[in-house]
């Protein structure tokens, strides 16, 4: 394979709903190119792309999956995505590397749920769009239909620059209004007749290139006085103003398809090449702001934006070249860690095929294994620089399921095989909450997460149990109380002997301190000796006063009463949750000269601790999430109902490109599976994104019920 100059490369996107024939479109392109000799399809499990047991179970793309063709002198790097919303990941990966996307759209299905999400994806990344109608040789294919879905869909941009004839099984051919062609296929192999457009087509030829030059001359002002002076524009003029277009957004062109029958491919390939930008243009900016632009005669620096684990290869990395020219055996240095790799070889990607190459030029895509510390986010470059590129900026989680091994010696090993996974998909989060006493999995979806449960059972023969997930509460008190414990134990030899008296009040962020008080109907005065505040790890604050007078407890034993507090803020009394924003007065107590030790005085204070918590007005918190849901306007009312039935409060709503904007307040504990339940409700079309907002206390009965399976799971202590 030679080595391709950056004006010479192209990076795409394939973007599109699961069945839009993503995958099928790939393997004519690399066929095309001469990369493969056949192409393989999902149904004979042998496709280049969708080539892991997982993918061909399900016969759908799971991975993206990086891929090339050379076509016309240039180098075409593919990345072929996913068409579920649960595996994003792939698809925002692919954006930090590519300069344009092919949107690919069922001409018997039009503009579906996946093509909708992944074009306001694409929109978001400011990534600009070609369309491909493909399938164009299925019974109830419909041009006219998909056309008028993508323009209800995406407005004027729309614009088609063929349009196919004998639409259905009979499929064999379009009319190009953009090369004023006729292209007739002979066969299944992409062999085509290039001829005059028939007479009986010329009328709707003209009115499709009318319309082409027309959104190609709105780009330039140049182009659009000579389209008014003359009502004609040339080819490489069209070529400019759609170029213009199409990076800024403003124009996507619409081509028709049969990958299965590799109608139009070719085509479609020759317009990405003249008409989608090279990297040459691409500028890349630094995590502190250094522009570093795609130029082979600059300084060497890699991103590398995926890693997985393959057979017989072991760890594989996957870069995009940013800057100057990747040879073998080259030696960068991870301008965050200072670790030096070498990078002993290169290889172009088409799935599991890879073909060794000697050096890569900025803008290219590859991969190369055994790098030693390297990971997906991470910059590796030459010495001379610092530079460290902006990571990729996945989506946030949107399901969160608590997982345990079934068998409790397979928990370590079930650890390992979290870690390595969520280092191949940076989309699924694995923490263990010491709090919550579970390891938490989080991801972009139930399909999601159940993908990583078929690798566990499968790859790394672990069985395993998803479940509710406890919630992260939090307890405090609202009024003053007052309590007192003596510990005492005799067992033979020296005993255990320590009392303690306390009082605790809420704690609230700048109030003055207190030292009277009302218990009772007695005015109480305390004479504080000395504060120590502590912003706890979870949250909130705890305020702890010296209040002892007359010697009753010796100054020893003060730490030991303030680790018995901690402790027992640790372990909230009412639900075993953290405790947070409650000052502490220590009063009074006693001692014995023989038996008072610090053991004493920690079980004291934990236990009067408890009982004042109890009698304090203790109230529970709960996490509220902001959560941001774009639902289309005819599934609104099913989406706000099950939003009242999850406790939510509903904030504020808007429209946006067809959808409504539904912002509201909802309580963590009502959001396992919502994702799943939203797009049920939806069929699909509806996405949200949930952040973390505050604490806010729990409803009454909501606290009661707590209480009561608190209880119940642990009995008094």
């Amino acid at each position: 394979m030679k080595t391709y100059q950056t004006g010479n490369i192209r990076n795409v996107v394939l973007l599109g709903s699961s069945k839009s024939g993503k995958t099928t479109l790939a393997e004519a392109m690399m066929f095309e190119g001469k990369v493969i000799d056949r192409r393989g399809t999902i149904e004979a499990k042998n496709t280049v792309s969708d080539n892991t047991e997982v993918e061909q179970i399900y016969q759908r793309s799971i991975y993206s999956t990086p891929l090339y063709t050379e076509f016309m002198d240039n180098k075409l790097n593919i990345i072929d995505t996913p068409g579920q919303d649960d595996f994003v990941g792939g698809v925002i990966a692919g954006f930090k590397v590519a300069d344009a996307g092919i949107m690919i759209v069922n001409a018997t299905q039009g503009v579906e749920v996946g093509t909708e999400i992944f074009a306001r994806y694409a929109e978001q990344h400011k990534m600009p769009l070609v369309v491909g109608v493909n399938q164009l040789d299925s019974e109830k294919a419909a041009w006219d239909t998909t056309v008028d879905s993508l323009k209800q869909a995406f407005g004027n941009k729309v614009v088609p620059v063929q349009f196919p004839v004998a639409v259905g099984p009979g499929f064999d051919g379009f009319v190009d209004v953009l090369k004023q062609k006729f292209y007739r296929f002979k066969d299944e192999n992409g062999t085509r007749e290039d001829l005059e457009i028939p007479a009986e087509y010329a009328d709707q030829a003209e009115e499709y290139r009318l319309a082409l030059m027309e959104a190609a001359a709105q780009n330039d002002e140049e182009l659009m006085e000579k389209y008014f002076e003359t009502n004609d524009l040339t080819f490489p003029e069209m070529i400019k103003g759609l170029n213009l277009g199409i990076l800024a957004g403003s124009v996507m062109p619409v081509f028709c398809l049969s990958a299965k029958k590799d109608i139009g491919v070719k085509r479609l390939m020759e317009f990405v090449i003249n008409a989608t930008p090279s990297p040459a243009k691409d500028v890349e900016v630094t995590v502190d702001g250094t522009e570093v632009p795609c130029d082979s005669s600059k300084e060497t620096a890699l991103f590398f934006y995926r890693t997985s684990v393959e057979q017989h290869l072991g760890e594989v990395s996957y870069f995009k070249v940013m800057s100057g020219k990747l040879t073998e055996g080259m030696d960068l240095v991870n301008p965050v860690t200072g670790a030096k790799e070498r990078v002993t070889q290169i290889y172009a990607v088409a799935g599991k095929k890879k073909e060794k190459v000697s050096e890569m030029m900025a803008g290219d895509l590859g991969c190369t294994v055994k790098l030693k510390t390297v990971k997906t986010n991470q910059t590796l470059a030459v010495p001379s620089v610092d530079w460290e590129f902006k990571s990729i900026d996945f989506p946030q989680s949107k399901f969160r399921t608590a997982i345990k091994a079934k068998d409790e010696k397979d928990e370590e090993k079930l650890g390992e095989a979290l870690n390595k996974y969520s280092a191949e998909d940076p989309t699924i989060e694995v923490l263990y909450a010491k709090e919550l006493k579970q390891t938490i999995i989080s991801g972009q979806g139930e399909h999601h997460i159940n993908i990583l449960k078929w690798h566990l059972n499968n790859v790394y023969k672990l069985e395993v149990e998803l479940f509710a997930p406890r919630i992260s509460y939090r307890e405090t008190i609202t009024k003053v109380a007052t309590a007192s414990y003596r510990h005492k134990k005799q067992s033979g030899g020296a005993g255990q002997f320590g009392e303690v008296h306390l009082l605790i009040e809420p704690f609230v962020e700048g109030a003055p301190q207190n030292n009277r008080f009302k218990i009772d109907g007695k005015e109480m005065v305390l004479n504080i000796k000395g504060k120590e505040e502590y912003t706890m790890d979870w949250g909130g604050k705890l305020e702890y006063y010296n209040c002892i007078v007359g010697g009753a407890i010796d100054a020893r034993f003060m730490p030991a009463i303030l680790k018995g507090i901690m402790e027992k803020m640790e372990e909230g009394p009412l639900t075993g949750s953290y405790a947070r924003d409650i000052r502490v007065y220590v009063y009074d107590g006693k001692m014995h000269p023989v038996d008072s030790n610090e053991i004493s005085f920690k079980l004291a204070s934990r236990n009067a601790f408890k009982e004042a918590f109890r009698n304090a007005g203790p109230k529970i918190m709960e996490p509220i999430f902001n959560v941001e849901i774009l639902v289309p306007s005819d599934c609104m009312g099913d989406v706000m109902s099950d939003l009242q039935n999850r406790r939510a409060m509903i904030e504020g709503m808007s429209s946006v490109k067809g959808f409504e904007v539904l912002k509201a307040r909802v309580p963590l504990a009502e959001l396992y599976k919502y994702s799943t339940t939203l797009s049920s409700l939806t069929s699909g079309r509806a996405t949200f994104t949930m952040e973390y907002a505050e604490y806010s206390q729990v409803p009454a009965d909501v606290q009661d019920k707590l209480l009561k399976a608190y209880q119940e799971e642990e009995g008094d202590e």
